[in-house]
């Protein structure tokens, strides 16, 4: 209780151990072992919130206003048992929203405040979900296959996804195999169309094939960029990419000599990305892929990532 009482004095006070750039920012990220860990955008003030979690989470999301961090968990792969859980900002008051087996694999998971709504890709599930942020009103978007034999399919897993809300578009990402440069980077509306499944849905766009292994992804949507990480094998695995959503066929290579790039964050105030590798380091660079910093390493095997400015909570709680 001690500890999580200087938690939260250190959230009224602004985070201090912040000294560059907002002194009220923070990055979270998730190790696969079972942790959430926060620190400054420069790596320092480093904080486990939550240790012990059992179901390999991977994808995060934060909700300043509500004071909330949102994690998708994979569970056993071969289970059908992921779930979605939420706490505090301080790792307290851990709740679970969407039971086990409300999703097979939870990947990354993306919140929209606006609309009250938390979408995820699905990996094992061959699924694109959607359900609100008290994990009601559960539903399938995208479905890629059903079945054990479509599951053994790896171009048909669901991993990344980023939410254009304004816009009425998902996009995610369909991995293939390991290195088998059979991944898809994929966009429809946020809605089934009319008389439609999420099964047969026709309104699917294929922006991106033939890719090593796309994992997660972001998006500017001032600029019209869309970001990802791709894990495969260099020169085009192991790295950060960037392609215009309005001439989407091309793409630039913004960095690479990853160790396995799985999670990305974005600072768009701050102009600047956040990557995590399985490996376990977090890393920073510009957001033309220049002034590569690493921020931590020997983290444990982190997947997802989230960039917050947690001046509203400060603000809301004076």
């Amino acid at each position: 209780m001690a500890r999580q009482a200087a938690i939260v004095l250190v959230l009224l006070l602004g985070w201090s151990g912040a000294v560059a750039g907002n002194p009220n920012a923070r990055i979270f990220f998730l190790d696969l072992r079972g942790k959430i860990v926060s620190a400054t955008p420069d790596g320092a003030d480093r904080q486990v919130l939550v240790d012990g979690l059992k179901g390999q989470p991977d994808g995060i999301a934060i909700d300043v206003e509500a004071g909330h961090i949102y994690w998708t968990n994979m569970g056993d792969y071969a289970a059908d048992d992921g779930s979605i859980e939420r706490s505090s900002l301080d790792g307290s008051n851990v709740t679970t929203i969407v039971k086990t087996g409300g999703t097979w694999t939870g990947k990354q998971l993306v919140l929209d405040k606006k609309n009250g709504k938390l979408y995820w890709s699905d990996r094992e599930g061959l699924r694109v979900m959607r359900a609100n942020l008290d994990g009601s009103g559960l539903e399938t978007l995208v479905e890629t296959g059903r079945g054990d034999d479509a599951r053994k399919d790896q171009r048909n897993w669901c991993v990344g996804i980023a939410v254009d809300v304004a816009g009425g578009k998902i996009y995610w990402t369909q991995k293939g195999g390991d290195n088998a440069n059979a991944g898809t980077i994929r966009r429809a509306n946020l809605n089934v169309p009319r008389g439609q499944t999420a099964l047969n849905r026709t309104d699917i766009e294929v922006l991106f094939d033939r890719l090593p292994e796309p994992i997660d992804l972001e998006l500017d949507l001032a600029k019209r960029h869309l970001y990802w990480t791709d894990r495969g094998n260099p020169p085009e695995g192991n790295t950060v990419n960037r392609a215009s959503l309005d001439s989407p066929r091309e793409r630039a290579i913004l960095a690479g000599g990853f160790n396995e790039t799985i999670g990305i964050a974005l600072d768009l105030e701050g102009g600047r990305m956040f990557l995590t590798d399985l490996r376990g380091s977090v890393y920073s660079l510009k957001l033309d892929g220049t002034d590569r910093k690493t921020l931590l390493t020997g983290q444990g095997t982190l997947t997802g990532i989230a960039h917050a400015d947690l001046t509203r909570t400060t603000t809301r709680r004076e």
